[in-house]
């Protein structure tokens, strides 16, 4: 039974415009960290239940901040978690564009492995009668199948 999820048609002005919001989104990362997994997994990290304690503690801090040691940078944390702030729902957004892209992505690449792999049966059930030997040799590259007695080496 044929399989389409779906039929899409990228146009070269929409292939242009996503290579151009792509480049805008490396520039504005130029300035980004990048962490290898062992930097990730020895930080202190805050997740979506830390944001509200980190908010409700920052506010205490701003009103408090003749208690605080000199050492302790209250003008670096506030801009780290206003950036903090910033970034989340961006990153959301942009998490949920790549989700549908990767969906998009896998639901072709399901198509085409059904719709090959019905033609690959097809080439071999009548790949002989219409002379495409070589096209079917180059098939068993992909899906080589169980060797026939003919095909083993000899010892």
């Amino acid at each position: 039974m044929p399989q389409n999820l779906i039929s899409l048609d990228i146009g070269a002005d929409a292939i242009a415009a996503v290579d151009q919001a792509i480049a805008t989104l490396e520039n504005f990362t130029k300035p980004f960290l990048t962490l290898t997994a062992s930097e990730k997994k020895d930080l202190f990290k805050m997740g979506d239940k830390s944001v509200t304690f980190c908010q409700q503690t920052a506010m205490v801090l701003e009103q408090n901040q003749q208690a605080l040691p000199e050492s302790f940078d209250y003008p670096e944390m506030k801009s780290d978690l206003a950036a903090y702030t910033l970034l989340e729902p961006r990153i959301l957004r942009i998490k949920e564009v790549l989700a549908k892209m990767e969906d998009t992505q896998t639901a072709l690449g399901s198509d085409v492995m059904v719709a090959t792999s019905d033609g690959y049966a097809l080439m071999k059930m009548f790949g002989k009668a219409a002379g495409l030997e070589e096209l079917q040799q180059a098939m068993k590259i992909r899906r080589p199948g169980r060797p026939r007695k003919n095909d083993t080496p000899a010892d």
